[in-house]
């Protein structure tokens, strides 16, 4: 049987794990649970996801919240969600150290400390990137000053914790290679210019490029080119550049 990862039509905390999978090139189902929002926050909502590559479907939220979310027989039911035969998970992270157990991409003894600090940057990180893309219109400018000011200390501090790498963790690569492969990716679309040079943008470029992950990026289904990266009605919803 298939693993099946459940989650929004969007980047978002699916993402990592969907990248994970590819780079194991194991059989999987992307379960995207597509939607519309009447209450668009984002004056291109509703042209932008309608104009999506993947079709969008009205009854998106209805088919999670009514007839799946509290009928899977899940301990804690939330999106994301991995279905592993008889093992039902949901919560990004405890996916995340599922499939790296399963997979042998789980840290060593010695590097267990290093990998769990490393994990919980990356989220520390990520949470204020996503206070960011989801502060109001009025606010958002001042949010992403903020955020801009306080990065390149943030990447310096990843730069040193990387070192010569090649991977976050030394020679062997592990889940929180696929958390730091996501959200450094989206990073870099928000703020390109920090990524042109640098340690970081070359371990960026060297995850990107391992062979499962260069076949991903480079194909015609490459979900990037449709998936938003945060929610459509985000002020910063992060659409594919479609040029």
């Amino acid at each position: 049987m298939s693993l099946e990862l459940g989650y929004w039509a969007v980047r978002g905390r699916g993402e990592p794990i969907r990248l994970l999978l590819r780079y194991t090139e194991t059989e999987w189902t992307d379960a995207a649970i597509r939607t519309v929002n009447n209450q668009f926050k984002n004056a291109h909502f509703k042209s932008e996801w309608t104009d999506a590559a993947i079709p969008i479907t009205q009854n998106g939220t209805e088919y999670w919240f009514k007839d799946r979310k509290y009928n899977m027989g899940f301990d804690f039911p939330n999106l994301p969600y991995l279905l592993d035969g008889d093992v039902k998970i949901t919560q990004m992270i405890a996916i995340m150290r599922y499939l790296g157990r399963k997979f042998d991409l789980f840290p060593s003894e010695a590097n267990a400390v290093r990998g769990d600090m490393f994990e919980q940057y990356i989220i520390e990180f990520r949470d204020a990137f996503h206070k960011v893309c989801y502060a109001e219109a009025d606010k958002f400018e001042d949010s992403k000053a903020e955020f801009i000011k306080k990065l390149p200390k943030r990447l310096e501090e990843i730069e040193k914790f990387i070192g010569a790498g090649p991977y976050a963790l030394g020679e062997r690569i592990t889940y929180v290679d696929f958390l730091a492969l996501e959200f450094l990716d989206i990073v870099a679309i928000f703020t390109p210019d920090h990524f042109k040079s640098g340690s970081v943008a070359d371990y960026l470029n060297r995850m990107k490029n391992l062979p499962p992950m260069k076949k991903f990026y480079e194909s015609e289904d490459c979900t990037h080119n449709s998936y938003p990266i945060m929610a459509p009605y985000a002020t910063w919803p992060g659409w594919p550049n479609k040029e």
